[in-house]
């Protein structure tokens, strides 16, 4: 059975020396893919480099230039538009892969919808939260956070929902955006670990003003097409049994799925059956924090107090409508919560139309 073709996008603005070190290890550790380099204005010495390096690819490589630097979106959706595989994976030049991560990043798709997948970076470079040491125990799990560093996109997926959208920024408020539209259409989007890239420094480029502007615009449109992601902090209560709350933690997982963020304070027997039933791997936007064995009303008063120091715009939820516990005054009930999560398709969503039965 041999493997589906996979393209592999390379944008490229000069830094010739870190270019060819990547082009060598993508031809080094993933000789079955097809290369599309797109130059994008580089200076003559990367062309000349570029030039030399596509040469002997033959039907192995396709090169795209581009008189001037049209940005580093279009310059993706360029080379995703020569694409004709059943994959296309992007990688920036900064990014060295290393041995299997390519059958990695396919393996993942297997788990139907799966449209979307990232590696996980180590490196000087690498996102922060997109770090080796921020991956739990499972290999694979949905995320809402990826980078253009590199990226697999399924085509199946890229036919219904189309390339990056170049009216928005090259960074979060672009890749959350294709995100939602590809939940829009039932293609979630998770990261492995079992694909390690390393990441150098990327180069920046451009003033800071004009960079911050760009973003405040994409924010601004993302937020009028998208709404709001907000971060929720949930207590079930120490009395609730962990195996009744599977309806609860599917809400919790369709509010990450749009973006929302989750901190579940969970009592020590809660979190034990969270862990045995896998809850604790299934998305990146859901945190769980144990309480104290001990003195757990203590401890959670403690912890909420932690919270909101560190993220003030955190929205308390309590399980029922019981008398609060300390801390809890202000909370939210968690029925009220998931109306809106689950009524909180937006207009964008709703024009995409059905996402089909493996949606929810």
């Amino acid at each position: 059975m041999t493997n589906p073709p996979v393209d592999i996008i390379v944008p490229v603005w000069n830094s010739p020396f870190e270019t060819r070190a990547c082009l060598a290890a993508i031809l080094r550790y993933s000789p079955e893919a097809r290369m599309i380099i797109v130059d994008n204005g580089s200076n003559r010495d990367t062309e000349l480099m570029l030039e030399e390096f596509s040469e002997p690819l033959g039907e192995r490589g396709l090169f795209i230039k581009s008189e001037r630097n049209i940005g580093l979106v279009p310059a993706i959706n360029r080379g995703l538009a020569r694409s004709d595989g059943d994959f296309a994976v992007i990688v920036r030049p900064h990014v060295l892969v290393t041995s299997g991560w390519l059958e990695a990043l396919r393996d993942a798709t297997q788990d139907a919808p799966v449209g979307i997948v990232s590696p996980v970076f180590s490196g000087s470079g690498a996102p922060l939260r997109l770090s080796v040491n921020n991956r739990r125990d499972s290999s694979s799990l949905e995320t809402f956070t990826v980078s253009f560093s590199s990226l697999l996109l399924k085509a199946e997926m890229r036919m219904q929902i189309g390339c990056f959208d170049e009216g928005l920024d090259s960074g979060e408020w672009c890749l959350t955006d294709y995100i939602r539209r590809a939940w829009s259409k039932g293609y979630r989007t998770c990261t492995t670990s079992r694909s390690q890239l390393v990441c150098g420094q990327e180069a920046v480029f451009g003033s800071d003003e004009r960079r911050q502007t760009q973003a405040r615009i994409s924010r601004e449109r993302y937020l009028e097409q998208w709404g709001v992601s907000l971060h929720y902090g949930v207590y079930f209560g120490q009395d609730t049994d962990a195996v009744t709350l599977a309806d609860a933690v599917e809400t919790i997982l369709e509010g990450s799925r749009r973006g929302h963020r989750f901190t579940l304070l969970l009592h020590h027997r809660q979190a034990r059956e969270f862990h045995r039933c896998g809850w604790n791997s299934l998305h990146t936007g859901i945190e769980l924090v144990r309480l104290s064995m001990l003195m757990p009303q203590r401890d959670l008063v403690r912890k909420i107090g932690v919270l909101r120091e560190t993220a003030p715009e955190m929205i308390m939820v309590r399980w029922k409508d019981d008398a609060p516990a300390a801390g809890m005054e202000m909370a939210i009930p968690f029925d009220g919560m998931a109306a809106t999560i689950w009524g909180g398709e937006t207009q964008h969503e709703q024009d995409a139309g059905p996402a089909g039965p493996e949606r929810r």
